[in-house]
């Protein structure tokens, strides 16, 4: 592990180093640091606009709560300086990226409400069977690889994005692209995933090409609706107005992206999670009525979804600590997520934690749209897994992904005898 860490203010600078989430240690150095020392704290880091690391589980939820003093617009996303104008500009002649990450209300509530029924509790014990057929069908597949697999290549980048782009309606040949694509997108801090060129003409690059696909695919279920999410998405109406290409795309990215990068990146830590503590594999083998909360101790562990920013409407103050109106705050899930304050033993694997008041999944009006999918395809995966691993151990160092948005671990290398 690097050294220590001297002061509260190289803390701060490791939550815009995206190297910083490819050491867990140090990170987790560094958050207690920060919670421990200065809860609210201004960074500045080279390349980077400033703004306000938000470390306890209390204000960080607080902030999320409040929708119409903390707005997602204009900065959702901690980006580097450059990126951040290359996006906005785009956003401002109207062929930029605009989910329900970047936007609020009354916007975001109409926005969401387009894909709600489709994540509804109704349609996901509907989904549910097909969930667990493809849980069953990744598990056979590792008795394929003789005992030793990367398991995030074989199994976790597969299996949820197979689950997510079924439910939007797109064809298996196009899978392939997609897995490239999300990659592409959530990679670009990290040297194995970056696309060549500059770093904002890079990012750039990809999104467009994610939102030239959606565009074609807008076209096809406009012109021909087949019944699936991504009709729902083309056909949808706000105000009487069917959305813009560049909106329909952009909803598209969301469902596709963060619907499928977040679980893969739980699925793979959970599972190195489980390896690293044997006593909590055996407990949930021994005891699979403790499957639903082993996934939520997964999900807080893993934490996938790094920081989401939040923008001051007006002047405030977190902790006692002024924001000025335009100011931004850094709300970070890894950090409220270990938060002793909250949780007893933040530290140690539970597969039994009860209550567990993770974060992971954000809060109020921004709460995420699949996380009753996410749920059910991390539950169904280890149902399955669990009960057929007579043996697991680490074949080799895994690999986290550089980043300061969504990430996890890119490489997990295991040997396993399957029952």
């Amino acid at each position: 592990m690097a050294t220590t860490l001297t002061s509260a203010e190289e803390a701060g600078r490791c939550l815009a180093t995206p190297a910083a989430y490819t050491d867990e240690a140090r990170l987790h150095e560094a958050l207690a640091l920060l919670r421990r020392e200065s809860p609210v704290r201004r960074v500045e880091a080279d390349g980077y606009r400033p703004f306000w690391a938000v470390t306890r589980h209390a204000d960080v939820l607080e902030i999320e709560r409040d929708n119409a003093l903390w707005l997602s617009a204009p900065r959702p996303v901690l980006r580097r300086a450059e990126v951040d104008a290359a996006l906005e500009a785009h956003r401002a002649r109207g062929d930029g990226l605009k989910t329900l990450v970047h936007t609020d209300d009354p916007e975001h509530r109409e926005l969401r409400a387009i894909g709600a029924d489709w994540f509804s509790p109704k349609a996901m014990r509907e989904l549910q069977p097909r969930v667990r057929e493809l849980a069953r069908r990744y598990v056979d597949l590792l008795a394929e690889h003789g005992g030793r697999c990367d398991f995030v290549r074989e199994v976790a980048a597969h299996y949820p994005l197979r689950v997510i782009l079924s439910l939007l309606g797109l064809p298996e040949s196009d899978f392939p692209l997609m897995l490239r694509l999300t990659q592409d997108l959530f990679g670009q801090d990290d040297d194995s995933r970056r696309r060549g060129g500059e770093e904002a003409a890079a990012h750039t690059s990809v999104l467009a090409d994610l939102l030239g696909y959606f565009r074609e695919l807008t076209a096809a279920r406009r012109a021909r609706p087949t019944g699936d999410l991504a009709s729902a998405i083309a056909n949808a109406r706000v105000d009487g107005r069917p959305l813009s290409d560049a909106d329909a795309a952009s909803y598209y990215v969301i469902i596709a992206t963060a619907g499928h990068d977040t679980t893969t990146s739980t699925i793979a830590g959970g599972l190195e999670a489980l390896v690293r503590h044997p006593g909590e594999l055996r407990r949930l083998r021994e005891d699979p009525g403790l499957l639903a909360s082993a996934a939520e101790e997964m999900i807080r562990w893993v934490s996938p979804v790094k920081a989401f920013m939040r923008t001051a409407a007006a002047d405030t103050a977190v902790r006692g600590t002024p924001i000025r109106a335009g100011e931004s705050v850094l709300l970070s899930y890894p950090s409220a997520n270990r938060d002793e304050e909250v949780f007893d033993d933040p530290f140690r694997f539970d597969v039994g934690r009860t209550p567990n008041r993770h974060l992971a999944f954000g809060a109020g009006v921004h709460y995420c749209l699949g996380a009753g999918l996410a749920r059910m395809e991390i539950q169904a995966l280890f149902a399955e897994l669990v009960p057929r691993l007579a043996e697991v151990g680490l074949d080799g160092e895994p690999a986290w992904l550089a980043t300061t948005f969504v990430g996890g671990l890119k490489t997990l290398p295991i040997r396993y005898a399957l029952r």
